[in-house]
């Protein structure tokens, strides 16, 4: 009975071990189109910061986090131009206009830097794969487009303050397993009455 009772006690320590590691641990699954952060509504004038090695985004009012959200950046050979920016231009429902891929959605587009580089829903992957723009989730980026206004300061550098706390507890999102939505769909005006329904094709 004794030898019972330790075999139990310890069965739910390592249970209890599991769940507790489990809730610190960021979700290894998911795909952007499942992420909706929550939203702390600003009172005042907010500061987006990017994350390049952590591949985070915070929008913050002070010292405030109002929302964290994953997002993917550009790659080594086209880097997410680091430094201190501010938001040059805002278009709702952008389409992309140079080749390849002329016509490709990029709801939410918000420039910084120079006109070609933006933040912008896309397809988030776990590593660096954009030529230099910061893709988001589509319900992250609706609402971060809802929150800034041209002038608005983005700071962009390898780290930020808050990775190892609120950015290490974001999902993990790759969209790298989802299939691309046909062309026809992408090409029509529905992509951009779901994307302000908080969805995409079949998703």
């Amino acid at each position: 009975m004794n030898r019972l009772s330790k075999s139990s006690y310890a069965f739910v320590l390592t249970a209890a071990a599991i769940v507790i590691s489990s809730c610190s641990m960021p979700s290894k699954s998911g795909s952007a189109f499942s992420f909706d952060p929550s939203v702390k509504k600003p009172t005042g004038a907010v500061k987006i910061h990017i994350s390049t090695s952590a591949q985070r985004v915070y929008v913050t009012q002070g010292d405030e986090v109002l929302l964290a959200t994953p997002c993917s950046v550009g790659t080594t050979a086209n880097p997410t131009p680091k430094g201190e920016h501010r938001v040059l231009s805002k278009t709702r429902h952008r389409r992309r206009a140079s080749s390849p891929g002329a016509g490709y959605p990029m709801t939410y587009w918000i420039s910084f830097y120079r006109p070609a580089y933006g933040m912008h829903w896309g397809f988030v992957k776990p590593y660096p794969c954009t030529h230099g723009c910061v893709r988001l989730p589509l319900n992250s980026a609706r609402k971060i487009f809802d929150m800034v206004k041209v002038g608005t300061p983005i700071s962009v550098s390898s780290s930020k303050p808050w990775d190892s706390s609120i950015g290490a507890k974001l999902s993990v999102l790759d969209d790298s397993v989802l299939p691309n939505p046909p062309s026809s769909y992408l090409m029509s005006q529905q992509v951009f009455s779901d994307a302000e329904k908080g969805k995409m094709w079949n998703f």
